[in-house]
């Protein structure tokens, strides 16, 4: 039968796993999630990373952490390499779901460019709107994004009410609008990897 596998993963990331789970049946996951908000206080991720693999050591043959470096300076990296446990590549997921090489193009070609996925394109009022305020202040947008140029809606799905939402977060924003489908990147590529080896027993 095939080895039992954890992947402890961002909220951001569920629904993309899931999918994926279901896509390629892969009965023997389980996924675990930590709060996607942390990403306002990314110190806090990597001792929270390490409680939940502690947690769950015994129970599974396998751990797999579902986190870039997510603006945690290298502390998710030290916490998985003592406790031996991989993760994905890069150092957030703009960067895994569109490809190092093409996120860089992307960069390179407008410094000030503001990333949405799916799921920020989702959440955009939740993770964004209201936190900075800019419901009841909208003033406060030239502070927060007047050095922005444009907004990049990295998708995962081809689903035109996400793809509105996206447009109308731009709008929102001021920012001239793009959109580059990307799939799941390097997170289908990741999970298969670990999820599609060979069998045990």
């Amino acid at each position: 039968m095939r080895e039992s596998v954890l992947v402890i993963a961002c909220g951001a990331l569920a629904r993309e796993i899931m999918a994926l789970k279901r896509r390629y049946g892969w009965e023997h996951l389980d996924m675990q999630c930590i709060d996607a908000r942390l990403h306002n206080q990314p110190a806090l991720i990597p001792q929270r990373l390490r409680q939940k693999i502690r947690d769950n050591a015994d129970r599974y043959d396998r751990i797999f952490v579902a986190y870039a470096d997510c603006g945690t300076g290298g502390a998710i990296d030290q916490i998985l390499a003592e406790e031996k446990i991989e993760r994905l590549p890069g150092a957030h997921c703009y960067q895994f779901f569109a490809g190092a090489d093409r996120f860089a193009e992307l960069s390179e070609a407008e410094p000030g460019t503001f990333y949405l996925t799916d799921f920020l394109a989702r959440n955009f009022d939740k993770l964004v709107v209201r936190p900075l305020k800019l419901d009841s202040h909208p003033e406060l947008r030239d502070a927060y994004f007047g050095n922005y140029r444009r907004l990049v809606f990295l998708s995962q799905t081809n689903d035109v009410e996400l793809l509105q939402a996206a447009k109308a977060a731009a709008a929102r924003l001021d920012l001239e609008f793009e959109h580059v489908h990307c799939g799941y990147g390097a997170l289908e590529q990741g999970l298969k990897a670990v999820l599609t080896e060979q069998t045990h027993g």
